[in-house]
């Protein structure tokens, strides 16, 4: 099955090439102003034609960004009226009642949350997120999904307090080991087009990872937390040893730490996903692992439980840690409490 084009470039920036002919050449060629917002117009001298950025919003006169605002605020628990007054609010812009209801109804194939929304309105009301601001060599926003915790009954452990070390740390973003062979799986996943319009929120490019996280914890249904703070310690590393695992990490003194940027639970696994801007280009397998076995540690949960991915708009690449450190996958391995 052929799929839909991505809603990117998100962020409005020149496209890699244009949506007509697939051509690299392209240049600016003016600007097109609507009662909204204004448009860069892009002219492709390899087949004559102009088109502008965002085609997936193609003919929608308000900003993007306001129409991520408005599906996140919805979501939140927010009515169509209180969403209306937010947007004012925020973004000095009016939308009537039966436009927020067309966004809402337009995206409700990828904000699959709108399966939980009414219960988790009536449980949990404005308060479905617990936050909490993390000072770990630079600041994080841990933030958690009450209502979908609560209303999907997800076991675990994902609360601020454990995962964290007064030990000085050495950074999973910078581990290098070895891993067993594995499976790397490249595919579509609802992840991409979701990063595609929590792009929309981003002002900067380093807006992008929060803008992600934001709009896919108000918007779907299988992502519970974000910036999950997780650390991995020697004694952790020796267990695993002790147990037949493939564990070339060193039994430092020093802890490992890291955030995760997104945890889902989906068709009963646990799914540790990291958003990484040109995804294709990078190989994140070993920070991942880390995170794995990190969060089985913490949590007390089997490494056979968890999936890792990492993605941006475009791309969405998947493997089991469990492949990378067991060479044999039959036992499921528990932990001593």
């Amino acid at each position: 099955m052929k799929r839909s084009p991505p809603f990117g470039p998100t962020i409005q920036s020149k496209p890699p090439c244009c949506p007509v002919c697939d051509g690299r050449r392209i240049i600016k060629r003016g600007l097109r102003k609507n009662c909204f917002r204004q448009l860069q117009i892009y002219f492709c001298k390899d087949c004559g034609k102009y088109f502008m950025s965002l085609p997936g919003l193609k003919g929608v006169k308000y900003p993007p960004r306001v129409i991520a605002r408005a599906l996140c605020l919805y979501n939140l628990g927010h009515s169509q009226e209180e969403t209306a007054r937010r947007l004012i609010a925020e973004h000095r812009i009016r939308v009537a009642r039966r436009t927020l209801s067309d966004w809402i109804s337009g995206y409700r194939s990828m904000t699959t949350f709108h399966r939980l929304r009414t219960a988790a309105v009536r449980q949990f009301g404005h308060g479905m997120l617990k936050e909490r601001t993390l000072d770990h060599q630079q600041t994080y926003q841990y933030k958690v999904h009450l209502a979908k915790l609560g209303l999907t009954a997800t076991d675990g452990n994902l609360s601020a307090n454990s995962c964290q070390s007064s030990q000085p740390a050495l950074r999973s973003s910078k581990s290098r080991f070895e891993i067993l062979p594995l499976a790397r799986t490249e595919k579509q996943n609802l992840a991409n087009d979701l990063a595609a319009l929590g792009l929309l929120l981003a002002r900067k490019n380093r807006d992008r990872h929060a803008a992600v996280q934001d709009f896919m914890l108000a918007n779907d249904t299988s992502t519970i937390a974000c910036e999950v703070p997780v650390y991995l310690t020697g004694e952790d590393i020796a267990y695993y040893k002790s147990v037949g695992f493939f564990v070339s990490l060193p039994e430092s003194s020093k802890p490992i730490t890291g955030h995760i940027d997104v945890v889902q639970v989906r068709n009963g696994l646990i799914h540790l996903l990291d958003y990484k801007p040109n995804a294709r280009q990078i190989d994140p397998v070993n920070q991942l692992v880390v995170y794995a076995l990190a969060f089985a540690s913490r949590t007390r949960l089997p490494v056979k439980v968890f999936k890792c991915a990492w993605f941006d708009e475009k791309d969405y690449f998947e493997f089991f840690p469990l492949q990378a450190v067991k060479a044999k996958i039959g036992v499921m391995t528990t932990f001593h409490v």
